[in-house]
């Protein structure tokens, strides 16, 4: 495990969805990571993941526990933030035939692009500026990124779509890396949130990552 030499936090949105293997890997980098389910929670954060899940579930469950302009307000004041699937459809500034949720990334996200569950799928990109080799990418009823505005920075494009992209302090992926032994991206948001991590110009695949690592977080549920 890689021990960060800076004293950020990164959160985690702890309402629905994939909380505890975000917070495996930022365990694994080496981050501070902390589950956020209050107000209370956001002080103090370099960064918050709002992890995949149901867009529309966490889209009400943000609006029931309050947090939707908590995290309009942290954003403001400088705080990163990093959408997977379901948390880059709440970030994206368009919803095809959808209102947007918080709309603040200039990208138009189609939800469920890829069909139902069924058409989930495997694979691997390069992405050159996150890791100098290929990427595992595990997609789950994902949506695509079919625009993106001035000042967002494509990261990832395939075939009709854009898979990642940023801008100075949003990081969206339509993908699932919480979901695969790779801890390149979540190397890539925390140097993003100004965090400094010993190691972090590796790849970083975890040869102790399975697919149920997350289960030493599952306290937090």
């Amino acid at each position: 495990m890689n021990a960060a030499t800076g004293s950020g936090v990164i959160g985690v949105l702890d309402l629905q969805g994939g909380v505890q293997e975000h917070l495996d890997h930022l365990c694994r980098i080496g981050a501070a990571g902390r589950p956020v389910k209050r107000t209370a929670d956001l002080e103090g954060l370099d960064g918050l993941i709002i992890p995949g899940g149901e867009s529309t579930c966490l889209s009400r469950l943000l609006n029931i526990f309050g947090l939707r302009q908590d995290i309009e307000a942290h954003y403001r004041q400088g705080l990163k933030l990093w959408g997977t699937c379901a948390g880059a459809i709440l970030l994206a500034r368009e919803n095809i035939g959808e209102a947007p949720f918080f709309g603040l990334i200039d990208i138009a996200v189609s939800r469920n692009a890829f069909g139902s569950q069924l058409d989930s799928f495997n694979g691997q990109a390069m992405v050159p500026m996150v890791a100098s080799e290929a990427i595992p990418l595990t997609f789950i009823r994902a949506p695509k990124i079919v625009r993106t505005g001035p000042g967002v920075r494509v990261l990832l494009s395939m075939d009709d779509y854009v898979a990642a992209a940023e801008d100075d302090q949003i990081l969206v992926t339509v993908f699932h890396p919480e979901l695969t032994p790779s801890l390149a991206f979540h190397r890539y948001f925390a140097r993003k949130c100004g965090l400094h991590l010993a190691g972090d110009d590796a790849m970083g695949l975890d040869p102790g990552w399975t697919p149920q690592s997350w289960v030493r977080f599952s306290h937090h549920i």
